[in-house]
């Protein structure tokens, strides 16, 4: 012991030989998944989790989480990454670790469930690739989702984890339909199913401390496998949750290096440690070690993704998570969508609408991809809904949810609005209640013929058949037939210390440059005063960092650096690649300051087909089918030259991960196609014209 009694941190680390605990808790790292998936936006490269790979292998894990869940989207779709070499890569770095992902069951890592043939392939690629545990997981709950990937796990010899997703309907366990006794019969049926263990996955961090010791202890009662818990730390109880679960003989806790947790993700793991030391649940950690391996992150890595994290609240924790019960993913992409379409005013609506549409759509549990169902139909009924009709834009999400493409809700959905969404619907107007991928057509053919020789294995071919758009153009960016767009390469240390000085430098008011006069029209500038402010300048969907100066004359642009949007993304993210300030300024008149500031998005390509006049367009002859939100261009249904009905969908337009089918506003022809499938739109583009 040290001074006054006092535990020495070197005697903690130093005593190697300290008898082992009796029970020793099993921890799973999180950190390299759902740490920077939480937190960062999934934006965590696989280069930036190779220097601390090899000590977290030292550390004693039970497994660590390294892929699943958004992080095969993100790699393809931002990060010019394959994903399959990532856990290729890391596995020649952890000797000793299992390795863990999170599977969406049918959903795979989607946001719809996909074909037995594409779901089969998957797991036994994933397999193949050196995936060692598969925490499987369906949102509603409904095991029938599992029936294709199960056995292939089992067949591959690997570990499957089944999941239940905690909800609930009231502020603790109970109620009427999350209840002791429906966890219960969920963990059997998963033991029936050959479950190695079985996860309670609380997504939100709703689960209260003594809730889960009796729901912890119940499951020890009544089931074999172990328990393992996952409990988010966004309302600020997952700590206290996991000493309860602890106390109630958990055998798996899930936690992330401190660098990698609180707000929306896990607690911290070195507190957990500490806090066991000397307990029969002593998980046996060298603390030092994990001080190097969070010196090596705070130092190294995080300076790279620090304009991710969302410092908006002083708070780490968000209380009226226990109110919405909206997951910290789910929230970012409510309030960037709003963000987005200028209405983030209308939260609070939204809010307060969230748990009608829950309510209204089976009581379905929050977590990807229910939630963006839920949340982007909230989002569209606040938005789009008027006094005389509600569910004006329906996903086909929703409509899909509706038929039962999902599985089976936990309460059933509304009559009057499922009725509403499949009226007109191409599987027809008359739920399914068998196992979803009983009426999904084999894909992986229909797959191979469209991506032809740009896949040159299964994995390429994989990534295209779960994600078509995105996955194509991956494939077309790492084989050489397109760029590398800047924003996917990898930013720096470098770039982070110039974009720090660059902020430096601007609080300091020292970007704004003296130069006497103005070439273009000789009017002086003006010098710059303490007065120098900035502003965020908004124009078609995109925004500006601008500073102006109002004494002495016209505003002065003193820098203006676009900040890109991805519709597609999470969270919205900053410029990876830091543009140096400009070396001129130029003064503008105040009318004139956002049109000039602004500049043509680059994703809006020139009409595809003759020109219409503007005499044309003017008269009222002419439809113009316009975005009603930022979005990325899935597909479009109708070619230049058709017909087409008032009502008829033209494009599918995907926000939020979630797909709108985008009607004709009048009878007419299609006269022009403005964009191409896989762009990205803001919101107010015209998408086409209808004569």
């Amino acid at each position: 012991m040290g001074e006054h009694g006092r535990i020495n941190m070197c005697e903690i680390n130093c005593e190697k030989n300290r008898e082992p605990a009796a029970n020793p808790l099993k921890i799973e790292d999180l950190s390299l998944r759902d740490g920077h998936q939480s937190l960062f936006a999934t934006r965590g490269r696989t280069e930036d989790m190779i220097p601390i790979a090899e000590r977290m292998d030292e550390v004693g894990f039970w497994a660590v989480e390294v892929w699943g869940g958004a992080t095969f989207d993100t790699m393809h779709r931002f990060l010019n990454e394959n994903p399959w070499e990532r856990i290729r890569t890391l596995k020649r770095y952890f000797k000793k670790t299992q390795f863990s992902m999170l599977l969406r069951g049918q959903n795979l890592v989607g946001y719809r469930n996909y074909a037995d043939d594409v779901a089969k392939l998957f797991v036994k690629r994933t397999a193949d690739n050196g995936m060692d545990i598969f925490r499987t997981f369906d949102a509603l709950n409904d095991y029938r989702n599992f029936e294709a990937v199960v056995p292939v796990i089992k067949e591959c010899g690997k570990h499957f984890q089944g999941c239940i997703c905690y909800s609930l309907t009231d502020p603790r366990m109970g109620g009427t339909v999350y209840t002791l006794e429906y966890y219960i019969k969920k963990a059997k049926e998963l033991e029936a199913m050959g479950a190695d263990s079985i996860c309670i996955k609380d997504m939100a961090g709703l689960m209260a401390p003594y809730d889960a010791y009796d729901l912890i202890k119940a499951l020890k009662d009544n089931v074999k496998p172990p328990i393992h818990l996952h409990s988010h730390f966004t309302s600020g109880m997952a700590p206290m949750t996991h000493l309860k679960a602890i106390e109630a003989g958990v055998d798996i806790l899930d936690t992330c290096l401190t660098p990698y947790a609180y707000r929306t993700s896990h607690p911290a793991l070195e507190p957990l440690v500490m806090s066991l030391i000397g307990t029969d649940r002593d998980t046996g950690f060298d603390i030092e070690l994990l001080a190097s391996i969070n010196e090596t992150l705070e130092e190294e890595i995080l300076p790279k993704y620090r304009h991710l994290l969302d410092d908006t609240k002083v708070s780490v924790i968000d209380i009226n998570v226990l109110l919405h019960q909206t997951p910290g993913g789910m929230l970012s992409n409510l309030v960037n969508q709003l963000r987005e379409m200028d209405a983030l005013d209308r939260i609070g609506e939204v809010y307060k609408e969230l748990p009608k549409v829950r309510r209204e759509l089976g009581q379905v549990p929050l977590v990807t991809p229910t939630s963006q169902i839920v949340g982007t139909q909230t989002v569209n009924n606040v938005l789009f809904d008027t006094e005389n009709e509600r569910y004006k834009m329906i996903t086909a999400q929703v409509k899909d949810l509706c038929y039962g493409l999902y599985g089976k809700t936990a309460i059933p959905i509304d009559p009057e609005v499922q009725k509403k969404a499949l009226k007109g619907y191409e599987r027809g107007s008359e739920p399914i209640t068998c196992r979803p991928a009983e009426v999904l057509k084999p894909e992986l053919e229909a797959a191979k013929e469209a991506i032809g020789d740009l896949a040159v294995d299964d994995d390429d071919l994989l990534i295209y058949a779960l994600f078509p758009v995105t996955g194509k153009k991956y494939l077309q960016i790492k084989y050489g037939k397109e760029p590398v767009p800047p924003l996917m390469k990898p930013i720096t240390i470098d770039d982070v210390a110039r974009q720090a000085e660059i902020v430096k430098k601007a609080k300091a008011g020292e970007l704004v440059e003296k130069t006497a006069v103005i070439a273009d029209d000789n009017r002086v500038k003006p010098d710059k005063t303490a007065n120098l402010r900035t502003f965020n300048v908004f124009v078609d969907g995109e925004y500006f960092e601008v500073g102006v100066d109002e004494v002495g004359g016209s505003p002065v642009i003193s820098y203006a650096q676009q900040v890109i949007h991805s519709p597609q993304s999470a969270t919205p993210k900053a410029p990876t690649r830091v543009p140096p300030p400009p070396s001129v300024t130029t003064p503008l008149p105040r009318a004139a300051l956002p049109k000039q500031a602004a500049t043509k998005p680059s994703a809006a390509p020139a009409i595809k087909t003759a020109a219409i006049s503007p005499s044309q367009a003017s008269s009222g002859g002419v439809g113009e089918l316009k975005s009603p939100m930022p979005g990325m261009i899935i597909r479009y249904e109708k070619s230049v030259g058709q017909s087409v009905k008032k009502g008829e969908i033209v494009v599918v337009l995907e926000a939020m991960k979630m797909e709108n089918g985008l009607p004709s506003p009048i009878d007419g022809v299609l006269k022009a196609i403005n964009f191409s499938s896989g762009d990205s739109v803001p919101k107010g583009a015209i998408l086409a014209l209808i004569e």
